[in-house]
């Protein structure tokens, strides 16, 4: 029995986000009713012409600040489900709290806000990370029995001089780890049950506000710098590379986690499997005709790289036997990526 069926309605928090909004889209897609958080009416705004056409199964709603106690407060009422998605991802964070204060204390507050003024509440699914799952340097196929210990201790240890990468994966360990405990120490006392998805790196095409290229997310401008601009890095190709899905599979999978009602009280790994970035040039070069005519020379990078190890790699057989997720392929991501670019002029 699904635990919410078309009609219903949910709050997507962050729904102006790269992921959020095709989290947005696929809900109305299926028949749901939508209500979107955003920080501000001008955020809101792009969100309102872009899902006009669903008229009143689409509203948005304003929280200014995610981290602030009692933030979702009004937010939630009404709604028979939550998508928690606001969470920041950038790697030039320039303190620990800038990144680790609004991913606990944001997921943290919704929560409570579910808790507190959510009747109708049944089910809330949490968008964490694999970041909150691998451990650097460690060779092994991970689960969602593992957690990344290490980034924690490391910003224990170094503090704000902490690389950016490290303090990310500890935000999101540490966000998911607050949202399990909160979930844990209060059900008995809850309506509503608990899932969270762990996505690895999340690639294609942007339907999010977007002024030029420079201002793409952080993981599809790093995928448009090596794919169809300079950055041609041969240590970047040398790297063991990473796991990766495609933002819409990412959306599915939400929709998915508060339909099932088996997917109640699980962390699942939501990924397509690994990739080093060779595969996707590789790719881009065996589209006939190209998606992005206006590059005729796209970079060829080095093909036939041997990386110096092995790629991220994930078991997802959780979100195949509980969800029944499919995957875009490498192909498939690529093919849509660069159409999109072409129709953007980039």
């Amino acid at each position: 029995m699904p635990t919410i069926a078309p009609g219903d309605k949910i709050l997507v928090s962050g729904a102006n986000g790269y992921i959020a909004i095709w989290v947005v889209r696929r809900f109305l897609e299926k028949g749901y009713a939508v209500r979107g958080t955003v920080r501000s009416v001008d955020k809101g705004r792009y969100l309102e012409n872009y899902f006009k056409s669903y008229g009143d199964k689409f509203e948005v709603a304003i929280v200014e600040d995610i981290t602030k106690e009692g933030a979702f407060d009004e937010a939630v009422k009404g709604v028979d489900a939550i998508a928690h998605t606001a969470s920041p991802f950038y790697l030039n964070a320039g303190s620990v709290d800038e990144l680790v204060k609004p991913a606990v204390n944001g997921t943290v507050s919704i929560l409570r806000s579910a808790q507190k003024n959510g009747s109708g509440v049944k089910r809330v699914v949490v968008t964490s990370s694999t970041a909150a799952i691998l451990q650097a340097g460690v060779d092994k196929v991970f689960t969602e029995a593992d957690w990344n210990e290490l980034a924690v201790t490391e910003i224990k240890e170094q503090g704000d001089t902490a690389p950016g990468m490290t303090i990310y994966r500890a935000s999101k360990t540490l966000a998911e780890k607050a949202a399990w405990e909160f979930y844990n120490t209060n059900k008995a006392n809850l309506k509503w049950d608990l899932s969270v998805l762990n996505p690895p790196f999340v690639f294609g095409p942007a339907i999010h506000e977007l002024k030029n290229c420079e201002s793409l997310n952080t993981s599809a401008r790093q995928w448009y710098d090596t794919v169809v601009g300079k950055n041609q890095n041969e240590s970047l190709f040398k790297a063991p590379g990473s796991s990766y899905i495609d933002v819409r599979d990412a959306a599915e999978a939400h929709t998915l986690a508060l339909e099932k009602d088996a997917a109640g009280g699980e962390r699942i790994i939501i990924s397509a499997g690994p990739y080093i970035w060779q595969d996707w040039l590789d790719a881009a070069h065996s589209l006939v005709p190209s998606p992005i005519p206006s590059h005729p020379n796209l970079p060829v990078g080095y093909p036939g790289v041997q990386p110096t190890g092995k790629p991220m790699r994930y078991d997802a057989s959780k979100a195949e036997r509980i969800l029944g997720l499919k995957y875009r392929t490498i192909s498939e991501v690529t093919q849509d990526t660069l159409a999109d670019f072409e129709k953007r002029g980039w």
